[in-house]
């Protein structure tokens, strides 16, 4: 089986070898990606011209290490589905999964109980060790209300065991159509994508860090708020165009500034002058860092993905494991 050794490159504090006296450093993976994987626009552009649309996943998925699933906002998926993506997908590869917008947009947070427990049994555990971080995504008519979501985040779960625990309390309408076991116990990770400039404060930022879940870092035009502000041991950045939402591509120049940022960002600090909404907060160990590309409408998202790869000197296919 092939795997990414996208997900097994790092960067270190520098890029020296290190001295045989040195103590072994703390590593980050770096992620690049796309949201999403299914576009009309990309088939005979981004996709070979004929690839039939059930093997657009495993083409992408042998291009970038990590996709966004972004069908999960829309609406709940089945078993059936993850299991595929799953299947198609080289190991080592990662699925982030958005959270669904009946929990964000549509009842912004109140009464989720059971509809937080139908997404979590919907399948997303039938992805197994390829599932990465979860992300939730706020409009921007909702502000910062530390009631709303401080009982959010505290009932986020930690891991898939919890995950499953939680996925048990789903009502009816799942029956037939859920996972609600966990093949292992494995950590889990949550991103806030927030859009209201009342969240650029610190409370909010504190609040994220008490409970260790990343600010997504969103590049969207200059339409909604920029932050930079660390908040958790990995960080999560989504690209959707610096001059034209979703539909920009990112300039060589611009590319060299984000390699820049996730350089950084992996070795546990921030760039001088970087955006934030308190001070800088500079970790003791280096993070992961997840970045996903959302500009996607002139098919611009693949090529900057594999571009900003290359700056980063992240492999840019899967290959076979070493023999043992």
């Amino acid at each position: 089986m092939v795997f990414y050794t996208g997900l097994q490159t790092f960067l270190h504090h520098n890029h020296r070898m290190e001295s045989k006296r040195t103590p072994p450093r703390a590593r980050a993976a770096l992620r690049l990606g796309i949201s999403g994987w299914r576009y009309g626009p990309w088939r005979g552009t981004f996709y070979p011209r004929g690839l039939p649309a059930r093997l657009e996943l495993a083409y992408a998925a042998h291009q970038v290490c990590t996709v966004e699933i972004n069908g999960t906002f829309y609406s709940l998926q089945r078993p059936s589905s993850f299991a595929a993506w799953h299947d198609q997908t080289p190991g080592g590869f990662i699925f982030s999964v958005k959270a669904p917008r009946f929990i964000t947009h549509m009842r912004r947070l109140l009464d989720i109980d059971i509809p937080a427990a139908n997404f979590y049994a919907s399948g997303v555990l039938a992805l197994r060790e390829k599932l990465g971080p979860f992300l939730w995504q706020f409009p921007e008519t909702m502000r910062w209300d530390p009631a709303r979501f401080e009982p959010f985040l505290a009932a986020l779960p930690r891991s898939t065991g919890a995950m499953a625990r939680l996925a048990r309390k789903c009502d009816s309408r799942m029956q037939g159509r859920s996972v609600l076991q966990a093949a292992a116990d494995r950590p889990l990770r949550h991103a806030l994508e927030v859009r209201h400039p009342s969240f650029a404060c610190a409370e909010f930022v504190d609040m994220l860090r008490h409970h260790n879940v990343a600010l997504v870092t969103a590049d969207t035009a200059g339409k909604w708020p920029l932050l930079e502000d660390q908040t958790a041991d990995f960080a999560y950045a989504r690209l959707h165009g610096d001059k034209v939402l979703y539909r920009s591509g990112y300039t060589a120049p611009a590319l060299d500034e984000w390699a820049r940022r996730i350089t950084a960002w992996s070795r546990g600090r921030t760039l001088r002058g970087a955006p934030l909404a308190t001070r800088a907060h500079r970790m003791d160990a280096p993070r992961d860092v997840y970045c996903y590309f959302d500009n996607d409408m002139k098919v611009m998202a693949p090529r900057d993905a594999r571009n900003l790869m290359r700056r980063l000197r992240l492999p840019m296919q899967p290959v076979e494991p070493p023999a043992p």
